[in-house]
């Protein structure tokens, strides 16, 4: 029996006629298409769920000119909507969370030195596609009267080593008025021992 979407519709006898259950076959495979069309329609409003169609046709708009060999589709979203959020006010908040979402969370640290008029973004990047949005994202927003100062930082593993020692102490003032200042030094140091 072909597939019910159309033939459900129809007075039971149509289903034993071959030319109705050809068509209703066709037919299914048609608003199948076409349901898959309205729903890729309905992602395509959004820039996270729009296909590479939409995002091509976003980026014309916008003037991006994109690299798909070396910018993945979510990346070139999230420029997307980066472009589409950078509308004023700003502020240095904004501005983190901007970057936050560009770059990923704790990736780069938005400062500002006002008494020199900088806008300090350290960050540490390795995508160079990445890099030159989080620059143009930073000048479109940054006041006119600051400078942008880009510092990189590098992500690397700190090894820590410990020693433990101990030393005597010899006070050598007294709290009932006999020792005179400057006569003696506050305390002695004894030989430092490692105990670990």
């Amino acid at each position: 029996m072909a597939d019910l979407r159309i033939l459900k519709h129809l007075p039971e006898f149509y289903g034993n006629i071959e030319d109705f259950v050809g068509l209703a076959v066709t037919e299914t495979i048609e608003l199948n298409l076409m349901e898959d069309a309205f729903n890729q329609l309905f992602d395509d409003q959004f820039v996270m769920t729009s296909g590479l169609q939409a995002i091509k046709r976003r980026e014309k708009m916008l003037g991006i000119q994109a690299d798909p060999t070396t910018e993945t589709l979510d990346f070139r979203r999230r420029r997307i909507l980066n472009r589409y959020q950078t509308k004023p006010p700003f502020t240095i908040r904004y501005l983190q969370q901007l970057l936050d979402i560009l770059v990923g969370r704790g990736k780069a640290i938005v400062s500002r030195d006002l008494k020199n008029h900088l806008l300090i973004v350290t960050a540490n990047i390795d995508n160079a596609a990445v890099f030159k949005e989080v620059g143009r994202t930073v000048e479109v927003i940054k006041p006119a009267n600051m400078i942008y100062r880009q510092q990189t930082s590098l992500e690397d593993v700190i090894e820590l080593d410990e020693h433990i020692s101990t030393q005597t102490i010899t006070w050598n003032y007294t709290l009932d008025g006999s020792w005179l200042l400057g006569e003696k030094s506050f305390s002695d140091l004894g030989q430092e021992v490692v105990v670990k």
